[in-house]
C-alpha cells in the first residue's frame, strides 16, 4: 500500500511523463466498469431520469424558487459538484450528460443524415461556443436563473435542442465535439485534471483498424471522432470509455499525472483556453460585485436596467482581464502570433488555476447559502411540513475564509507555472524584472479576487 501512495505522490509532482500512474492498472475495476457498456447506458439513465425531473419540476411545480427544489438541485448542487469533478476526472461528466441524449435516440432510430462535420465547423466552433458560453452565463446572472425554475428548465431544453439537431444533420456526438458551451469550459478546466485518459502508443504500434476510432461491426467508434490513439490533450475526450472493449491491444490508459504539466508543454497555445480563461475570470468578478451592495447604488443612481449595468461592468472586466494577459505576454517577449514559436499566449496558463478555482468558489459559495434550505424546499413544495425543521445555516465568514484559501491556492499554483516555465520553454527568456513583474500582474488579480469575495 505505502508502494502504491509513493508512486502515485510522484506522478503528482514529477515533472516526467514516465512517472505517470496507470490507474487501470492498479485498479483494474475501474477499466471494467468503463467497459462494459451496460454500467455505462445505466448511468446515462440514471442522468436522463434526473433530467426529466428537473423539467417536470421546474415547469409545472411552483414558479418560487424556495418552494422548488429543481433550482437549488440544478445551480446549488449538480454544476458545483461538476466543477468540482473537472479538477479530478476531466471531462468524465461529459461521458454520462443527459444533454445529448435526444440526438442519441434519434441516431438510433436512424434519423440522421450522418453528413461529414464540415470544416468551418472544425475550424470556428470554438468561437461560437465560447460566445454560447459568454450567453449562458449572461442570461443565468441577468434572469436569475438559480430564483426562476421554468428559465432553468428553458436553458436545459435549448441545449438539448443544440444537441438534437446536430445529431440528426451529423454523426456521432458533434454537439459535444465542436458546440457545446459546457463542454467547451469543462474542457478548458480539465487541462488541469490530475487524471488524463491517453493511448499506450508501443502498443498501438501496427493497429491497421483504428476501431477506438472508427468502430468495428455493429460497435460504433469514438462519439466525439478521437479514440484513444488520437488523444493528445484533455480538451476533447469524454473520458466516456467508448473504446476500451473495442481496443484488442489493451492501450488505453488512465494515467494520474501532474496536472500543471500539460499546461507548461503547452505553454498557452490552446486556442479553447486562450478564449474562455479572460472571459471567465471577467465574468467572475462581475458576478462577485453584482452581489455587493456598491452595484446596488450604481443601478438605483444611473437609472439604467439590470441587463444594460451588468453588460457594462461585465465587458469593463473582461477588457481589464485582456489587457493584463496581453501585458504579461509581452513580458515573455512574444505576441499572439509569434514567427517563431507560432500562436502562444503564455500568460493563459499562468492565470488557468486561478479562473477554475474562482469558478469553484462561486458555485461553492452559492451551495454554501442555499444548502441548509434545500431539503425544507422539497418539503414546502410536496407538503412535507414536518421538512420545515430540517433547516440549518452554514456562516458566511468560514466559507469566505475557504474561498480565500482556494483562491491562494490557485495563484500558487500560476507562480508554479511561472517557475516551471524558466526551467523549461522560456528558460534564459525571462530576466529577473519580468518575472518578478509577471509575479505583480498574479498577485494583483489575487488581490482582485479577495477584494470582491469578502
Amino acid at each position: 500500500m505505502s508502494s502504491w501512495w509513493n508512486r502515485a505522490l510522484k506522478s503528482l509532482i514529477s515533472f516526467e511523463e514516465g512517472d505517470r500512474l496507470d490507474l487501470f492498472r492498479i485498479f483494474p475495476s475501474i477499466r471494467r466498469f468503463l467497459a462494459a457498456r451496460h454500467h455505462y447506458a445505466q448511468l446515462r439513465t440514471v442522468g436522463d431520469v434526473l433530467f426529466v425531473v428537473v423539467l417536470l419540476s421546474s415547469f409545472f411545480g411552483p414558479q418560487e424558487a424556495h418552494r422548488n427544489f429543481a433550482t437549488f438541485l440544478v445551480w446549488g448542487i449538480l454544476w458545483p459538484a461538476i466543477v468540482l469533478s473537472w479538477f479530478f476526472i476531466g471531462r468524465m461528466w461529459c461521458g454520462v450528460c443527459p444533454f445529448p441524449g435526444l440526438g442519441v435516440f434519434l441516431q438510433s432510430k436512424g434519423l440522421t443524415l450522418n453528413i461529414k462535420v464540415p470544416r468551418f465547423l472544425q475550424k470556428f466552433g470554438v468561437y461560437a461556443s465560447v460566445f454560447l458560453l459568454a450567453l449562458i452565463i449572461w442570461f443565468e446572472t441577468v434572469a436569475d436563473l438559480a430564483q426562476w425554475p421554468a428559465g432553468t428548465s428553458y436553458l436545459l431544453l435549448a441545449i438539448v435542442s443544440g444537441a438534437a439537431i446536430m445529431a440528426v444533420l451529423f454523426p456521432g456526438q458533434a454537439w459535444c465535439r465542436h458546440l457545446c458551451p459546457l463542454g467547451r469550459i469543462s474542457g478548458a478546466a480539465a487541462t488541469i485534471s490530475i487524471t488524463e485518459f491517453r493511448a499506450d502508443h508501443n502498443k498501438c504500434r501496427g493497429c491497421d483498424t483504428f476501431a477506438c476510432k472508427k468502430g468495428i461491426g455493429d460497435k460504433k467508434g469514438c462519439p466525439v471522432y478521437l479514440g484513444a490513439v488520437s488523444v493528445q490533450h484533455n480538451l476533447h475526450c469524454l473520458v466516456c470509455g467508448h473504446c476500451l472493449p473495442l481496443c484488442d491491444r489493451d492501450s488505453p490508459q488512465l494515467l494520474l499525472r501532474n496536472p500543471y504539466n500539460e499546461l507548461i508543454y503547452n505553454a498557452g497555445r490552446y486556442v479553447t483556453c486562450t478564449y474562455t480563461v479572460p472571459f471567465l475570470i471577467g465574468s467572475q468578478l462581475a458576478r462577485f460585485i453584482k452581489e455587493k451592495e456598491i452595484y446596488n447604488r450604481f443601478l438605483v443612481n444611473w437609472g439604467t436596467s439590470d441587463a444594460v449595468l451588468f453588460s457594462i461592468l461585465l465587458g469593463l472586466c473582461i477588457i481589464v482581464v485582456l489587457a493584463v494577459i496581453h501585458f504579461g505576454n509581452k513580458l515573455f517577449g512574444v505576441t499572439a502570433n509569434d514567427p517563431i514559436v507560432g500562436r502562444l499566449s503564455p500568460m493563459v496558463p499562468i492565470f488557468i488555476p486561478m479562473a477554475f478555482t474562482g469558478e469553484l468558489v462561486y458555485r461553492m459559495a452559492h451551495f454554501a447559502e442555499g444548502i441548509g434550505d434545500f431539503i425544507p424546499t422539497f418539503g414546502r413544495q410536496f407538503g412535507l411540513e414536518i421538512l420545515e425543521k430540517v433547516t440549518f445555516s452554514i456562516p458566511q465568514f468560514p466559507v469566505q475564509v475557504l474561498c480565500a484559501f482556494f483562491m491562494m491556492n490557485g495563484s500558487i499554483a500560476g507562480c508554479y507555472i511561472l517557475w516551471r516555465y524558466c526551467l523549461g520553454p522560456f528558460e534564459d527568456l525571462l530576466d529577473l524584472k519580468h518575472f518578478v513583474a509577471i509575479h505583480i500582474l498574479l498577485m494583483g488579480l489575487l488581490f482582485s479576487y479577495l477584494m470582491v469575495i469578502f
